[in-house]
């Protein structure tokens, strides 16, 4: 090409990308907004990942991710405490390559959405996702939830729109509740949550290290194969969030009692725990939730850890997909 056809055509397309801007520019509020709905639809529709953010009920801004074609069925995966969308990068990946649509948002005080001070409690959570919901326009959804996501799972289930959801699966999840009381005499004392809550305003960064490299992922048992990666990036996930928020989410997580959204939820529930799970004992999680649920599936793995979606994501991975296309 001679140095003037290059000239032209570098000027030919500035002049276009200014055209577009000024079109752009000209578009009222309204419209630019269906503009960029239409945009998103149809780059989702061809398959191109996304990112972007929803404002919730009192303006909090919720980062999440979406990819896939518009038209598969939806999987959105919920987080643990104190991590992010990220912690579900090997099942967004593998769910994607399956043919899925795979969304994952950050909690408020999470990740990239909002350090808020205020709503980081579980009816707000689940507003939070029905806001995410209805923005995407999810049908027929399958939610995975993990520890805190799984009780967030629980949660908006029992109150979603018909025709939202298809499936729920909670994964070494808080439910029903992890507080000892009167009404659950084996679960956690509160101690233990004061312990996390003290660990956190004392020294968070180093808490968040400790967290990850002992109990979280079992790599405080003997002959443990330990990913100084998994503990890295537990630990950035963290950071990334605000410590007001995950202070109050401790509470959230231990004290809030799902009993009766577990009774609500009318879909199939694959419930999923590890038998040594040292952040969530089975015992007084998922052996419980199981006999509440009314469509329920309980499977349990022997010496798995809190963490093992990601320890151990070849054999959880496989198992939700048997789920979701049963």
């Amino acid at each position: 090409m001679s140095r003037s056809n290059e000239t032209t055509r570098r000027g030919a397309m500035t002049a276009g990308i200014g055209l577009a801007a000024v079109a752009a520019a000209s578009l009222g509020p309204t419209t630019a907004s269906e503009a960029a709905k239409k945009t998103s639809a149809a780059s989702r529709a061809a398959g191109r990942a996304e990112s972007g953010f929803v404002t919730a009920r009192d303006g909090v801004q919720i980062f999440y991710k979406d990819w896939g074609a518009n038209d598969a069925q939806p999987v959105v995966f919920h987080h643990g405490w104190p991590l992010s969308a990220d912690d579900w990068d090997a099942q967004m990946m593998f769910f994607l390559l399956k043919g899925y649509r795979v969304i994952a948002h950050d909690r408020r005080g999470h990740g990239r959405s909002t350090q808020t001070d205020s709503g980081n409690e579980m009816d707000t959570y689940a507003a939070d996702v029905i806001a995410l919901t209805d923005h995407l326009d999810l049908k027929n959804a399958i939610h995975v939830g993990h520890s805190t996501g799984g009780g967030e799972v629980a949660h908006y289930v029992a109150r979603a729109k018909p025709g939202r959801v298809a499936k729920a699966v909670l994964v070494g999840a808080v439910p029903p509740i992890m507080l000892k009381t009167a009404a659950n005499p084996g679960g956690l004392s509160l101690e233990v949550f004061d312990g996390f809550r003290s660990a956190l305003v004392a020294n968070r960064a180093q808490f968040f290290k400790d967290v990850p490299s002992g109990p979280f992922y079992g790599f405080n048992r003997s002959g443990a194969k330990v990913s100084q990666g998994l503990i890295d990036n537990w630990w950035r996930q963290g950071m990334m969030g605000g410590a007001k928020a995950h202070y109050d989410c401790i509470k959230a997580f231990s004290e809030t009692d799902f009993t009766d959204d577990l009774k609500k939820i009318d879909v199939p529930v694959l419930i999923m725990h590890g038998e040594d799970d040292q952040i969530v004992p089975i015992g007084d999680s998922a052996k419980l939730a199981i006999k509440l649920v009314k469509h329920g599936t309980l499977k349990t793995y022997p010496g798995l850890p809190h963490g093992m979606a990601s320890t151990h994501d070849d054999i959880i991975n496989a198992d939700l997909l048997a789920f979701f296309r049963a």
